[in-house]
């Protein structure tokens, strides 16, 4: 096969996370890397294939921390095919998968099946998580270097918290010995079992099960008081409130390896969206007051709060269709993660810089990989994008299996228009 020839995007506005700019220009990709920067001035290969970007955004694609497949085991949900074309429709070129499988990714075998089944099925990259105890029952122990040997690029049981401190001192101290990363869900498990919302005059209005604030932080604390012991690379996968942000700013003080981040929809929802009990925006955890989430947003600025992902959770309808107390928690977020998070552009909270920051190379640079940046060597991970085109969403055509999206109906700005991999186009969208 011969190799493909060079291609130049030229006239963009490129969104550069590592210089913090936000430039006119080009970029040259050839042999699934970026190969250089283009000026205006700047003379190209003579076999050199050329698309003009017509001053849209080009930026890194995005690494999505914490996406959920139902592959093994709830296939009838979300399979790769299906998560790995609604990722390169939103921009997303590498899937940073948890283990909240069933049964859980908690051995070489099933991380191997997860990874074969990526590679046959999916668009985009797949960087997977490996569970931190078997059957994410907070016990045992996994195998974490053996994991690592098959590709785990971390280790989480995901929203089950590992309750016994010495069972993850052990883990953590472990992981230390390996280098490995921790990812961890603050939460007290006796405080926020069975809750459904977030403490306060709303959710005793409502009548809803709910659960203090406090929670999030005694576990961070909890978890942090460990880390502080072992030495362990942690980082926590949701903080969504102010009262937890003292004691990540003392960890960090104090030289703990401690990242933190957050969902969309904990940057652009607020505790009152679950309006008359609307089982879309019931998530995990529950979303706060507003006044967190404005901290919240503050926090990704200052680089407080280092990453954004989509917490990409696909419910069907029979699990979402329920009485709010006993529906299922989550909602999808591959294709809704950049239009939702452009919100925060367009009111002026952040830079498209610091927002590529928290999508693309915070997270990239966390895991050790390549992707995430623009510089010349780098793969060709790319998406192209109009932020300010308007649509309003219509979840029946969005290509996850599970449609459970809070974002159903609403107005957003900013569609993808082309995604790239190993600079191969995976999704171009009509006319572009």
């Amino acid at each position: 096969m011969a190799p493909a020839k060079p291609l130049a995007l030229i006239h963009a506005r490129i969104v550069d996370p590592g210089t913090g700019e936000l430039r006119e220009g080009g970029l040259l990709l050839r042999d699934g890397m970026i190969a250089a920067h283009l000026g205006p001035a700047d003379r190209l290969p003579a076999d050199t294939e050329v698309l003009d970007c017509g001053g849209k955004c080009l930026a890194p694609g995005i690494v999505d921390i914490g996406v959920k497949v139902g592959e093994p085991g709830e296939r009838h949900k979300e399979s790769f095919r299906t998560a790995g074309r609604a990722a390169a429709a939103g921009g997303v070129t590498t899937m940073v998968t948890r283990a909240d499988t069933t049964p859980a990714i908690d051995s070489p075998e099933t991380l191997e099946f997860a990874a074969r089944r990526a590679a046959e099925a999916s668009p985009v990259r797949l960087a997977p998580m490996a569970a931190l105890t078997k059957g994410r029952q907070g016990r045992e122990m996994v195998e974490i270097g053996f994991l690592q040997d098959a590709g785990a690029v971390a280790f989480s049981d995901g929203d089950h918290v590992v309750a016994d401190p010495k069972v993850f001192q052990r883990c953590l101290a472990y992981a230390t010995s390996l280098g490995a990363l921790v990812m961890a869900h603050p939460q007290d498990p006796g405080l926020s079992a069975g809750a459904a919302v977030t403490s306060g005059k709303f959710a005793t209005l409502r009548g809803l099960p709910a659960v203090s604030p406090m929670a999030e932080r005694m576990g961070l604390e909890r978890d942090l008081a460990l880390v502080e012991m072992t030495g362990a690379r942690y980082h926590a996968d949701q903080i969504t409130t102010a009262r937890a942000l003292p004691s990540l700013r003392r960890a960090r003080e104090i030289g703990l390896d401690v990242t933190a981040g957050i969902s969309i929809h904990h940057l652009t929802l607020n505790e009152f969206d679950v309006g008359d009990y609307r089982t879309f925006f019931k998530v995990k955890p529950p979303l706060r007051a507003e006044t967190d989430r404005v901290a919240m947003v503050a926090a990704v600025a200052a680089g407080e709060i280092d990453i954004i992902s989509s917490m990409h959770t696909p419910q069907d309808e029979e699990s979402k269709r329920l009485p709010f107390e006993e529906a299922a928690s989550g909602a999808v977020g591959l294709e809704t993660l950049l239009p939702a998070a452009l919100r925060l552009v367009h009111s002026g909270e952040l830079t498209l810089p610091q927002l590529w920051r928290a999508l693309s190379l915070n997270p990239a640079n966390r895991l050790g990989l390549p992707q995430g940046r623009l510089d010349p060597g780098s793969p060709a991970d790319l998406v192209l994008f109009d932020p300010d085109a308007p649509f309003v969403l219509d979840r029946t055509r969005l290509h996850s299996k599970s449609k459970n999206t809070p974002f159903d109906g609403a107005r957003l700005q900013g569609r993808v228009l082309r995604t790239y991999v190993d600079g191969r186009p995976v999704h171009v969208r009509d006319g572009h």
